[in-house]
């Protein structure tokens, strides 16, 4: 039998009939056996919610629950949503359209366990680019503190690598579309709380983090809310205002370089086809 340990994982779900299948199994996968899995429709207004509903009974009763918002609000609200309602001692996040690794919570929750100094840990992933990849992983692998400056000028991991105490005072910004989840971990860096990562690979993204499909391509509104998060710890006395200036100016810098990226994948693209 499969040990359970106190990890509840939390899926928002947006119109997501295509990938909810994959992303959940790869839960119901895993060598350590989460609490439960909560999965929040955030006001899906096609076949998402049947779909749902037919998945908790491919599961043992009462492993998967349901939040049903009844308006989209957005991935932020929808996690929020889904943290609030959690069981375990640490909830971890995954997005509908990707999928972890078996040994994903076999790895990070010993850790999280062991370290009581550490209120989030995250790790790599890999990109699939819509195909499916194998992801290495080995044993002991090692978790590094991630430093308060480091936090403030990049995210240091995706938010589907995300394990963090349920007791934490922090949560997304309720409403935000974009950048929420660095907002978050800022938030949590600037207390003075603990971070850290493994480089393991435990996570495949399914999708080119921007510049593609979906919120992801959207570079300006990213841009601005990344900009607003300095602002906003600004206001909170959390950053000096030369802090502000400093962090916002290397993220025109990373804004540039987005968009020379973006611009040589079209033109790559473009090529292929001709």
């Amino acid at each position: 039998m499969t040990p359970i340990v106190p990890v509840t994982v939390v899926i928002p779900c947006y119109r997501c009939g295509l990938t909810i299948e994959r992303a959940v199994s790869s839960v119901a996968s895993q060598t350590l056996q989460p609490l439960e899995l909560i999965l929040v429709d955030d006001g899906s207004a096609d076949e998402t919610r049947t779909m749902l509903h037919d998945l908790c009974s491919n599961y043992p009763l009462g492993w998967i629950r349901l939040v049903l918002l009844d308006q989209n609000l957005g991935a932020a609200s929808a996690r929020n949503a889904g943290w609030d309602q959690a069981k375990g001692d640490y909830v971890a996040f995954l997005d509908a359209d990707d999928a972890w690794h078996p040994n994903k919570i076999a790895l990070q929750y010993p850790f999280m366990q062991s370290r009581s100094d550490v209120v989030v840990s995250g790790h790599g992933h890999v990109q699939a680019g819509g195909a499916s990849r194998s992801v290495s992983w080995e044993e002991g692998a090692e978790f590094r503190p991630v430093s308060k400056y480091y936090v403030l000028l990049k995210n240091p991991f995706v938010t589907p690598s995300f394990m963090v105490r349920r007791d934490l005072p922090f949560r997304f910004l309720a409403g935000r579309r974009h950048m929420e989840d660095h907002y978050f971990l800022m938030q949590v860096a600037v207390a003075g709380l603990g971070i850290a990562k493994t480089e393991q690979p435990l996570a495949t993204i399914y999708k080119n983090l921007f510049g593609d499909a979906g919120l992801s391509s959207e570079l300006w509104r990213m841009q601005h809310s990344e900009l607003e998060n300095y602002k906003l710890l600004r206001l909170e006395g959390r950053i000096s205002a030369v802090g502000v200036v400093l962090f916002q100016g290397y993220s025109w810098l990373k804004f540039f370089r987005r968009i020379v990226i973006v611009g040589f994948r079209k033109t790559i693209r473009r090529c292929k086809g001709t």
